[in-house]
This record gives structure tokens, sequence and C-alpha cells, in this order.
């Protein structure tokens, strides 16, 4: 999760705990529903036609905000047959590796060092080149908008240069194959979705004025059911 997203923080206390092992089995998501970190979890609980529940952090009281905590931690938080996990990119890891046999496969065989490699890189990738830059012109255009600022208009102009900059890589890589990790889709493809998609939202076309090949890649992931399930607030289809 970034700090730019305005999603809160938590992780589930003992009685949290208590509760999440003597539930039924079906996982349960508790976050924001307008927090990146919240969908990018979403989009693979979609891919993987994994049913969950929701539990909006947003709408929760404080005391039962607070029945949660422990210590400082990232929103999303899933509980699934009595295991909790927090921090985005750490749950899909989990859901794509234990479901990995169910829906649309998402990261690499453990015994092929060198796609697992490219994977990791371009998972990287996601985390330094373009998230840090992406978040903060979302959240000058997007989220200060939602709460009544004004945004910084340089800070804004400045990271989209900065994501311009990093993009011109993404287009030189994605010109030699399809996706980021090679010729087959991966988690490290779609963590770029939902703040790609928040970027036009901010009146950005730079996901779709870097290159054809960006083009063609941006136009494919972001109109993957998984995630006009999530913009929709549909249910996972099984």
């Amino acid at each position: 999760m970034t700090p730019f997203d305005g999603t809160s923080s938590f992780l589930f206390s003992n009685s949290a705990q208590r509760s999440s092992n003597s539930s039924t089995k079906a996982l349960k998501l508790y976050g924001s529903p307008h927090s990146s970190s919240t969908q990018q979890v979403q989009i693979v609980l979609h891919e993987k036609n994994i049913p969950y529940e929701f539990i909006n952090l947003d709408i929760m009281s404080d005391p039962e905000i607070q029945d949660l905590i422990r210590q400082p931690s990232s929103a999303p938080v899933i509980a699934n047959d009595g295991f909790t996990l927090c921090e985005s990119r750490a749950i899909c890891r989990y859901l794509a590796t234990k479901y990995a046999d169910q829906g649309t496969k998402l990261i690499p065989d453990a015994y092929n060092m060198k796609l697992g490699a490219l994977f990791e890189q371009a998972v990287f990738t996601e985390v330094f080149a373009f998230e840090p830059y992406a978040s903060k012109a979302v959240y000058e255009k997007v989220t200060k908008r939602s709460k009544g600022l004004a945004p910084d208009e340089a800070i804004f102009a400045g990271s989209v240069a900065a994501l311009s900059s990093n993009l011109e890589g993404y287009e030189n890589i994605l010109s030699r194959q399809n996706y980021l990790a090679g010729d087959d889709l991966t988690l490290a493809d779609l963590y770029h979705i939902p703040y790609g998609t928040k970027l036009t939202d901010a009146g950005s076309d730079i996901m779709t004025r870097k290159g054809p090949n960006i083009t063609r890649w941006w136009t494919e992931i972001s109109s993957r059911p998984s995630w006009v399930a999530v913009r929709n607030g549909e249910p996972v289809q099984t």
C-alpha cells in the first residue's frame, strides 16, 4: 500500500483472529472500495474465481475499527481459513500461489528460474518506477478533489513527467513481448490497473500516448473482465 492513496492501516487483534478461525471458509477482505491497494486484491480474487466477503473499513464505527487494530500496518487485510494477512502485494502473491490451479495463472512455476526472475524484475519495476509517481499524481487530482482540496499543479505535473520518462522503458520491454514479465499475463501487469485508471480520471492520457506497445498492453489489461467487475461492484462469478 502507498500512503498517497488515503487508505487506513490495520491489523487484526487476537479477538478478530479468534472470530476468523471460527467462521466459515469464505474469504473475507477488509479494505476501502476506493483504495487502489484493495482494488489490486479484488482484481486477483476475480482472476482466480475466489468468492469473498467484502468488509468496508470506510463505514465501520470507531469501536469496530479499534477492535481490529493490533499494530500499525497496511490495509487491505484478508482472513482465509483462520489465516490473516495484510499488504496488497503479499495478499496477491498468497492468493496466486494457494489457488495456482484455479482461474488465471498469475505467477510462473517455481521450477522455472528464468521466468521467475523476470517476474520479480517486473514486480519491482511497478513498485519503484510506476506506483510512486502515479500515486502522487492521483493524490493531487483525484484524492484531493474528493476531499474538497485544491491540487498542487506543480506536483502533479512533475509526477506525470517522471512517470513519462520511466514509461519509455516500458515501451522498450513491451516491444519485445506481450507483457512485462514475458508473453504471459502476471501479477506484475495487474498491479498497474487501479492507478493507471485513476491517472485517466486525473486527466492524464499518459497510459495511451507513450507508444503503440504501451497502448496495446494498457488497453488489454485495463479492459479485463476482472477489472470491469471490480469497478462495477460485481461478485465473483463461479
